[in-house]
Parts: structure tokens; sequence; C-alpha cells
């Protein structure tokens, strides 16, 4: 049977490998995007909520209804915890976490009515966090929070999954890695097509609550919730001292490379 989806961050990374997917399959899939590519994409800022409910208006139209909403853009841009928190922090915020909000917002009415289905795509990093991300694991964490309060509030008529997709190689890190500290070969890096696959039948398939995008995602988040996170910590500081060891960071800024040095110093 063909869904009637709109599908936010449609327009490059997982988003547009999602829809694609979709459409293969047969569902009408419209997407929302900064910067549309096709015409199957309305322009959309998920940080403005008239654009918002101007898009998904049009796009509700277009559809004829809607049963699947999935909320997958999102903005990484680096931020060292001890800076106070600027534009790049207040603009990951809006649109990592205060966008599938507002989305959802517009949204609710048609899919309350056709007992539809919200994915919201939060991040690996919702359980485990790193440094130099400070905004983008504030946010994954803080939308975990959001599905569950819909969950709450709009169980009757919604299911509500939350979808944790682990690092995969997409522009989203780029600024990252400019400012010297990149995820690669921190993480395991997850393959595109494999995650939007997945991501696909979080969507349309039979429902579940929480969906990893790998089997091995789903056992290590579920170690990550039980485990206390004086062990998370020690993990997760022996993994960054071996990893800047053997591959320092280059180019970074002053808090990079305080951090670097710091690392590579720890015991």
């Amino acid at each position: 049977m063909s869904s009637r989806i709109l599908i936010t961050g449609a327009s490059s990374g997982i988003g547009q490998a999602t829809a694609q997917r979709l459409r293969d399959r047969g569902h009408r899939v419209v997407g929302l995007d900064l910067r549309p590519a096709g015409d199957d994409t309305i322009a959309c800022d998920v940080s403005d909520q008239a654009s918002v409910d101007a898009a998904v208006a049009g796009a509700v139209e277009r559809l004829g209804g809607l049963d699947v909403l999935v909320n997958c853009a999102g903005l990484g841009l680096s931020q060292g915890a001890g800076d106070p928190p600027g534009p790049d922090a207040e603009k990951v915020l809006a649109v990592n976490l205060l966008g599938p909000w507002r989305v959802t917002a517009a949204a609710l009415a048609p899919l309350r009515e056709a007992r539809g289905r919200v994915v919201n795509v939060a991040s690996g990093l919702a359980h485990l966090s790193v440094p130099f991300a400070t905004a983008y694991c504030m946010s994954k964490r803080g939308l975990v929070g959001y599905s569950d309060t819909l969950r709450y509030e709009h169980g009757d008529a919604l299911q509500v999954t939350t979808f944790y997709p682990g690092y995969v190689k997409t522009p989203i890190h780029q600024d990252s890695i400019d400012k010297g500290f990149g995820l690669e070969g921190l993480v395991p890096e997850e393959p595109l097509a494999a995650v939007a696959e997945r991501l696909a039948e979080a969507a349309v398939g039979p429902y579940r609550r929480d969906v990893a995008s790998t089997r091995a995602g789903t056992v290590n988040y579920a170690v990550l919730r039980r485990v206390p996170r004086r062990l998370v910590d020690a993990a997760v500081n022996a993994q960054l001292r071996r990893t800047v060891r053997k591959n320092p960071p280059q180019g970074g800024s002053p808090a990079v490379d305080r951090f670097v040095a710091a690392t590579r110093g720890r015991r």
C-alpha cells in the first residue's frame, strides 16, 4: 500500500537517499529542504515557523493528506563546550532540535487524521557524546526527549519512532573536519545506502519505537543505556587517546590544539 510521506532535509545526505528509496518502493514523497532539488522538494527553512507552516501546507495539499513524517534535516557545526554558545550553536539547536518540533506541529492535524507515524532522526551521539560536537550532541539527546513527550501526548493517534544512525560520511561533518576534529577514525563508518534503507523501513515497515541503523548499533545502544556512565567515560577517553596518538588532528582551533595536547599526555 502506498503511503503519503513528507521528509525534511531531502536534498542531500541521508534524507535524499531515503526519499529515493521510498519513491522506488512506490510511495508518494514530498521533500522539504533549504535548497530544494527537483520538483518533489519544497523550499523550507525548518528554523523558521512561517516557512515551515507554508511548506508543510503545500506538501500536504500535493499529497492529499499525510501518513508519515520523517524529520531528517540536520546540521553539524563544531563548538567547544568551554566556549560561550554563539550563532553556530544556536543554528544547530534551531535546526536539529526545534526544527522537528516545528514541522511536527505544522503537520500534526493531517497526521492525526491519518493515524500516521512520525520518525525523528536522532543519532548514535544521543547515547555517546564526543568532544567539539557540543550543540549537536545536546540537540540529538533533546530530540529523543521530544519523541518521548510527543508519544505520551499523541500516542492515541500517532506512532512515534526515534531513529539512531551512526557515522555516515556526508557533508554534515565537513565543518568539524575543517576545524580539526572530525569523527572519522573515532567511530565506525556506516554505508549511506544501508542507513537509508533502514530509515525507509522505519518509516513504512512494522512499527518500532526505537530503531538503530545497524544490528551492531542496536546492541551497542542497548548496552550504553545500561552501563554505568563512569565506565562509558573511561571507554571514550581510552578511544580518544588511541585516536589522537595514532592520527592527531591538524590545523585545529586553539581549543582543539589544547585538547589534543592534554589527551596525548593522559595515561
